[in-house]
């Protein structure tokens, strides 16, 4: 009566986290658009930028490492 244990790989729990920060400073810098910072770079909306890097990482390691059932984890010691 013994199943097989299905581990979740660390990676794919960081691609979620990623994207859900890339979701967040995007949003916010979006909302921002309206009313600028005073900050001499604001010209470059850095947040957006970055909220866009944030969510194609985080999508890429997302996919990466979704859970499968057919995949070996590795082997038992």
């Amino acid at each position: 009566m013994s199943r097989a244990r299905h581990m979740l790989p660390v990676w794919f729990f960081i691609g979620v986290l990623l994207t859900l920060y890339g979701v967040i400073i995007l949003v916010t810098a979006i909302s921002e658009l309206s009313h600028p910072p005073a900050v001499v770079l604001a010209k470059y909306h850095a947040g957006i930028w970055g909220g866009i890097l944030l969510i194609l990482v985080g999508g890429f390691y997302t996919l990466r490492f979704w859970p499968r059932k057919g995949k070996k984890q590795g082997r038992r010691i």
